[in-house]
C-alpha cells in the first residue's frame, strides 16, 4: 500500500546515530544517503522505504501532532531492542513494550527520536 515514508528533520547528522542504532534492530538497513537525506530498506527490496530528511522546502521541520509511524517486528524481543536502542540513542520514552488492548497479541512499544517523531515498534504474533 505504501511506496515510501519520510519523517523531517532539522539535523541529519544529529538524528543519523539514532535511525543507526533503531533500525537494524527490525531488520533494515541503509540504502542512500547525502547532507540532506538518508533512507533504510530491508534486504531484497528495490529501494529505501524509510527516509528521514531535511524539508525540501528549506522551513524547519515539525513533528506532526496526531501522527505516528508503526513498524512491525518480527518478535517481541525485537520490539524490547528497539525501545531500548531509542532511548540508549537520544530518543524519549512515549510507552514502554508490553502488550495493548487492540488484540490478544499486539505487543508495542512508543518512542520519539531526537527531532520529536513519533514512532511505534509492533510485533502482533504470539509468543
Amino acid at each position: 500500500m505504501l511506496l515510501y515514508i519520510t519523517l523531517g528533520t532539522n539535523d541529519p547528522a544529529r538524528a543519523r546515530p539514532f535511525y543507526d542504532a533503531v533500525m537494524p534492530v527490525l531488520g533494515f538497513s541503509l540504502f542512500g544517503e547525502d547532507e540532506n537525506e538518508f533512507g533504510f530498506g530491508r534486504k531484497g527490496e528495490p529501494r529505501a522505504r524509510f527516509w528521514v530528511t531535511k524539508p525540501f522546502d528549506g522551513k524547519p521541520a515539525t513533528i506532526g501532532n496526531g501522527s505516528m509511524v508503526a513498524l512491525e517486528a518480527e518478535t517481541r524481543a525485537a520490539v524490547d531492542a528497539f525501545h531500548a536502542a531509542a532511548l540508549a540513542n537520544g530518543g524519549t520514552d512515549e510507552g514502554a513494550p508490553g502488550l495493548r488492548p487492540y488484540h490478544p497479541h499486539f505487543y508495542a512499544c512508543y518512542v520519539r527520536d531526537p527531532d520529536g517523531n513519533k514512532l511505534s515498534a509492533v510485533c502482533e504474533k504470539p509468543e
